[in-house]
């Protein structure tokens, strides 16, 4: 087994007057070459956006995008007619292939919004831009770890990726084994809340952990805590 481990106070950091942005691997301003991505997995912001602000229309291409907002509402928009607010508990995938206009605003005017955005590289390029949202509500369980994203049908959402998406909110002293889907891939921890141990290693809030050359790996919480696990290819 290898490990990366990233502490929340190393990542890059974006503050302007309407947006607190934490970059996990290199982006913006922020470059650190031994963090540009890991395997498919290229960027991993946290971003807080000011009431009333938020990423006006802009492009994308030849990338899979998927944000998770956690506090507030998120209005996304873009230039093939979808429009749509999510809240947590929604998530929000694009593929944006041969190239995609959108926006992700505040819909509040009076409370900030919270989100995680995350891009993963395709494994195909040039593929027609699509978008979808899903309401992951009924499926989450406590102290489990749900899938919600997979190439498959064993998840709502899909990437044009061999990648798998799990997200759960995990009591204290609960002990959960993950086992990858396919060869060769590796899983990224990001603990958005709590205090857990992988593998001998504590993670902290906003801490995340990359793992490789690994069939399994073992989650201890110490706390109650809600994690997001990423797996992807680790050749891309």
């Amino acid at each position: 087994m290898k490990k990366i481990y990233h502490k929340a106070s190393t990542r890059g950091h974006s503050l302007y007057d309407w947006l607190d942005s934490h970059h996990t691997f290199s982006f913006d301003q922020y470059y650190d070459p031994q963090r540009v991505h890991f395997g498919a997995l290229r960027v991993l912001n946290d971003d807080r956006v000011a009431p009333g602000e938020g990423f006006g229309t802009h492009p994308h291409k030849n990338m899979e995008i998927i944000s998770i907002p956690l506090k507030g509402a998120l209005q996304h928009g873009d230039s093939h007619n979808n429009s749509k607010v999510v809240r947590p508990g929604d998530i929000q995938t694009m593929s944006a292939g041969t190239g995609i206009y959108h926006s992700e605003m505040n819909f509040s005017n009076t409370e900030p919004v919270e989100f995680l955005q995350i891009w993963v590289l395709p494994r195909k390029n040039n593929t027609a831009p699509a978008y979808k949202d899903y309401d992951i509500r009924p499926l989450l369980k406590k102290n489990e770890l749900t899938p919600i994203v997979a190439p498959d049908d064993s998840a709502p959402a899909t990437l044009l990726q061999d990648t798998w998406f799990s997200i759960g909110e995990v009591e204290k002293g609960k002990s959960i084994e993950y086992k990858m889907h396919q060869p060769g891939n590796g899983v990224y921890i990001f603990l958005i809340e709590g205090k857990i141990e992988v593998n001998g290693d504590i993670l902290l809030r906003r801490d995340g952990m990359g793992v490789y050359d690994a069939d399994s790996l073992t989650l201890e919480t110490v706390e109650d805590s809600h994690i997001l696990l990423i797996e992807v290819p680790m050749v891309v």
